[in-house]
């Protein structure tokens, strides 16, 4: 599959399935608890034994998932200084339980996951910690680093995030939109936490897509990427998240390249220093339970380690 080029950025940058609501009144957890364990190589390699998941080291190479296949219970060793790409085609196919130990210091500029439902059915990608984040190298006309998930122009089926631990990425979080010019394809991102990434951390175009009971947070200098980055053709939905920017780019922000877009909101809180922005003709819709009082927080069920996710 693939992966670029990848849609410019540079638009509008600015400087610097659940019912359940995620606010803090049905769950509260510390932010203090999210600080990732260090781990040793050598403990990682017992405990993989123990936990029955496999220990692969990031040496350039490419994994490719298709048709109706599962990856999962994989420990990625990202500290011998490579990179890894796993490819998601086909329909059908799940991600889960996959853990990423070290930061990704391979420079490559690529996007970690290009995943896309291509034959119009669902494809799931859960529970997986990408917490240890990149560093800030760009890859040869890739924009502005390293991204965590890419999905491909022709997704045009149904992909579910859930459970997803995405820190520091040097571009975006979970970049969804390209299928907006593309084939159409729609993302549910659920019970997810991201957190200091550039660009934007959760970036959605087609209408059905969504985001729900998920939290951003912005507390860090370097990579200060908006909340919720919407583009054309929408309507988009945001329902029951936390996102917190301590004044930091937008919290949400709607249009891009031109084009206008919609975007309803609910049972949200969001940084009102950070603010909404409306761009082409974009909406934002405020329903009348959103707040301004943010409390981000990694949503029950999301790993806090490496291996804690491939363990799973």
């Amino acid at each position: 599959m693939a992966q670029n080029p990848r849609t410019a950025d540079a638009s509008n940058t600015t400087n610097t399935g659940s019912k359940k609501s995620l606010t803090r009144r049905n769950y509260v957890q510390s932010l203090a608890a999210v600080a990732t364990a260090a781990v040793s190589v050598g403990a990682t390699g017992t405990a993989a034994a123990d936990e029955e998941y496999e220990v692969i080291e990031a040496d350039g190479q490419t994994v490719t998932i298709s048709d109706g296949e599962t990856w999962e219970n994989k420990l990625i060793d990202m500290t011998t200084g490579g990179d890894i790409i796993i490819n998601a085609e086909g329909t059908d196919w799940t991600i889960r339980n996959v853990g990423f130990h070290g930061e990704n210091t391979s420079g490559a500029g690529s996007a970690t996951f290009g995943v896309a439902d291509t034959g119009g059915g669902t494809s799931t990608v859960e529970n997986v910690y990408l917490g240890d984040g990149s560093d800030g190298r760009n890859g040869s006309g890739t924009g502005h680093g390293q991204t965590a998930f890419w999905v491909n122009p022709d997704h045009s089926g149904h992909i579910d995030f859930q459970n997803l631990n995405i820190q520091g990425f040097a571009d975006n979080a979970i970049y969804a939109s390209a299928p907006g010019n593309g084939g159409g394809g729609t993302v549910h991102i659920d019970s997810c936490f991201a957190a200091n990434c550039y660009v934007s951390h959760f970036r959605i175009a087609t209408e059905g897509s969504r985001v729900t009971n998920s939290s951003v947070l912005v507390d860090q200098d370097g990579f200060e990427g908006r909340g919720i980055w919407a583009w054309a053709p929408g309507t988009v939905e945001v329902e029951g998240c936390q996102i917190e920017m301590n004044g930091a780019n937008t919290a949400i922000d709607a249009g891009a390249n031109g084009n206008g877009t919609d975007v309803v909101v609910s049972n949200t809180d969001y940084d009102e220093g950070a603010g909404v922005a409306e761009h082409d003709g974009s909406t934002v819709q405020l329903e009348d339970d959103v707040g301004t009082d943010p409390e981000a927080f990694v949503p029950e069920g999301v790993p806090r380690s490496a291996e804690e996710a491939a363990g799973e």
